[in-house]
């Protein structure tokens, strides 16, 4: 292998290591959610709250990311979000409500960061490979979370029953990705430019707000499944293990979706019909995880997986898409994830809401219905062949 395309390999294999470790803290705390109620002496909005935290947490700190890549450079900042990422998960299992919160908070604002950065990298670096490269670190994505909702059960018996264990042993990889990230930082200090850009006309564009809109609706409901599906599988009467096993299945599958969508959406004209198909998909499928004869559960988790992945991957597809260059796809990626995030915290928000005031989670369904439709219709309008005006101008740094 010839040393520059051994340097994008390594450099395209540590993007989606690093996309690995932006999902576990969502779906671990799911899948112990039950436990952390008891161990912590959460209430229902408590954990509703613990749910929805993370999620906040990737709209407010969103805008961060291109002044931070602009400042200190996108790969020490990267670097950054690994190891801080690493010390708010560690944080969760020291025994303590506030560093429960504390430690949640500071992962979401790292996870935020990394979200925005990682298109601009793809559109920067591979240009050329921009919807394989989109698919494997989504499919990453994916993974991180399927990892987090089928192994933290089985890690907290590992480790003798202690919870606390199993919500801070998902710090370990973040730590060593980022030992591994770090020759991209001492590489970028070697070839750094003093440039400075500034991007204008992203937020009175339209498409820019179709695309942004698409991306909360369709992520608020993939983070009701990342914080709910599993307590409402065993509020259906299944386990734990099984539930999380349920969860995780699906998730791997929308791993696998993300393979592939990204191609197929690039292959059409455009990508309006792929994304409604997608919605539909998903919201049925969510609706018979919840009502459905438990005997076809399995059936239904794939299928939800399928669209709730596919979604995903054409969401971060479309920002790509729709932007002319690196800069405006960063801060169209920023604008996307932080609106997108803001909203989509509503949507846990409410699940854990209405389970309380309910007693059940039988009127989610409506709440899911109401998310799919948005999507649907902002997706038909992100979908089209156009791009974003907006107008870059450089200005040289110190």
């Amino acid at each position: 292998m010839k040393p520059n395309v051994l340097a994008r390999f390594l450099l395209g294999a540590s993007l989606v290591l690093i996309a690995f470790n932006l999902r576990p803290v969502f779906s671990s705390a799911s899948a112990l959610l039950l436990e952390i109620r008891e161990g912590f002496g959460l209430s229902t909005t408590g954990a509703s709250l613990l749910t929805t935290l993370p999620v906040l947490c990737l709209g407010l700190f969103s805008p961060l990311a291109p002044r931070l890549a602009a400042r200190i450079g996108t790969e020490r900042t990267l670097l950054a979000v690994v190891l801080l990422l690493a010390v708010g998960t560690a944080a969760r299992g020291l025994s303590s409500v506030p560093l429960l919160f504390l430690g949640t908070a500071l992962a979401g604002a790292c996870i935020a960061v990394g979200n925005v950065l990682l298109p601009g990298l793809v559109k920067r670096d591979f240009p050329d490979k921009a919807a394989l490269v989109t698919g494997w670190y989504t499919m990453a994505l994916c993974a991180g979370a399927a990892g987090g909702a089928g192994l933290t059960i089985p890690f907290k018996d590992a480790f003798g029953g202690s919870l606390d264990a199993a919500l801070a042993i998902w710090a370990l990889p973040a730590f060593l990705v980022g030992l591994l990230w770090f020759p991209q930082v001492v590489f970028a200090k070697r070839s750094a430019r003093r440039e400075k850009f500034v991007v204008k006309g992203l937020w009175n564009d339209r498409l820019a707000w179709h695309v942004t809109l698409f991306m909360g609706l369709q992520s608020a409901l993939a983070y009701c499944v990342f914080g709910w599906l599993v307590p409402i599988l065993r509020a259906r009467g299944l386990d734990g293990v099984t539930a999380g096993a349920i969860v995780s299945i699906s998730v791997m599958v929308q791993a696998a979706s993300c393979l592939i969508i990204p191609h197929l959406a690039v292959r059409g004209k455009d990508q309006r019909l792929i994304n409604l198909a997608l919605c539909a998909l998903a919201v049925v499928a969510l609706l018979g995880l919840q009502f459905a004869p438990l005997s076809t559960v399995w059936f239904w988790a794939i299928l939800q997986g399928i669209g709730q992945g596919g979604l995903i991957a054409v969401a971060l597809t479309l920002i790509v898409l729709r932007t002319r260059d690196s800069h405006s796809a960063s801060h169209l990626s920023g604008m996307a994830q932080c609106v997108g995030y803001i909203l989509a915290a509503i949507g846990p928000l409410i699940v854990g809401l209405i389970r309380s005031w309910t007693g059940s989670f039988a009127w989610t369904a409506v709440l899911f219905v109401a998310l799919g439709l948005g999507a649907a219709v902002n997706g038909w309008f992100a979908g089209r062949a156009e791009v974003v005006n907006t107008h870059v101008e450089k200005k040289e740094g110190r």
